[in-house]
């Protein structure tokens, strides 16, 4: 069914004139008429009489009316739906314990009138895939990581570097120290499950690992954060590095230290990219929010691809 036919319908029905609906639409009297012709048609039924006192509805008309204007209210509706600012703000944060996770929850605290659909995408191809695609608004990732090229069209700005902590049980040689550097990381043992060849964060750590001759493994099974709290937890030898920006809570009976890693610290670099069409002002204020990434420890090391 013609919507714009059924809008100039209820303009006749709520101006009673064709003439001062053919006003109110902008359009002429006789386009007026026609597009009611065609509905009429459509429909096989007249939904108007003329009289001297301006256009009556008949019968079927009035049946008409309240359809038409539900018609005109759900077509209204939709496109609220799809209208920039009219829908919440589709941003991937990769994991909901990780940095980008709570870089978006910080910035819902100080914008909280903005709707934000969360979502977590696991590699990086599938993610900047649906950005190009427009399925959804932005992702947080490290975007120059070896071989990762960018789709046409999309954006990267930096959004955080996130510094590393060394994570231990009490019983870890390490465990009482304030802070500890690289240099001191050497001989022992960093666990960290979960690392999938061809991802960013592989790369990462395989450059963390040979800048500063670490041993980083990545064996075993990956029974999620719980699993590896638990272990580090009861482990004398066994370290792990996370972001310090990661949520962590410890199981129950845990006893775990979160250690700066400092001189230098190795920083892991998040990038917010979007599609440079998509113009979603919510997304406009996202970027604006992340334009002055906070000041971290100095000095600083992450990998030249990340430069």
């Amino acid at each position: 069914m013609d919507l714009e036919a059924v809008r100039t319908f209820v303009a006749v029905v709520d101006s009673g004139r064709f003439q001062e609906a053919a006003a109110d639409l902008s359009i002429t009297q006789q386009a007026v008429s026609k597009r009611i012709a065609v509905l009429e048609k459509d429909l096989g039924v007249r939904l108007f009489t003329r009289t001297a006192r301006g256009a009556r509805l008949t019968i079927d008309g009035q049946a008409f009316l309240p359809h038409a204007r539900e018609l005109l209210r759900a077509a209204e509706r939709a496109a609220d739906s799809v209208r920039p600012g009219r829908r919440a703000l589709r941003v991937d944060v990769l994991g909901s314990r990780l940095a980008p996770s709570a870089l978006l929850r910080e910035f819902h605290r100080t914008h909280p009138g903005v709707d934000l659909d969360v979502v977590t995408l696991f590699d990086a191809a599938t993610a900047l895939a649906e950005v190009a695609a427009g399925t959804i608004d932005a992702t947080f990732r490290a975007v120059t990581a070896p071989g990762l090229q960018l789709p046409d069209g999309i954006e990267a700005a930096p959004a955080l570097d996130e510094p590393h902590d060394l994570l231990t049980g009490p019983g870890h040689a390490l465990a009482d120290a304030r802070s500890v550097t690289p240099a001191e990381l050497l001989g022992h043992r960093i666990w960290i499950p979960g690392i999938v060849p061809g991802t960013e964060w592989a790369a990462y750590y395989d450059d963390l690992a040979v800048a500063f001759g670490l041993g980083i493994e990545s064996t075993g099974p990956n029974f999620g954060i719980e699993g590896l709290l638990e272990v580090i937890a009861d482990s004398t030898t066994l370290a792990s590095l996370v972001g310090a920006q990661t949520r962590l809570v410890w199981p129950a009976g845990c006893d775990l230290r979160r250690i700066p890693v400092l001189d230098p610290t190795p920083v892991y670099p998040h990038y917010l990219l979007w599609h440079r069409d998509n113009a979603h002002p919510a997304l406009a204020l996202l970027r604006r929010h992340l334009a002055v990434p906070p000041s971290g420890p100095q000095p600083v090391w992450k990998p030249d691809w990340a430069d």
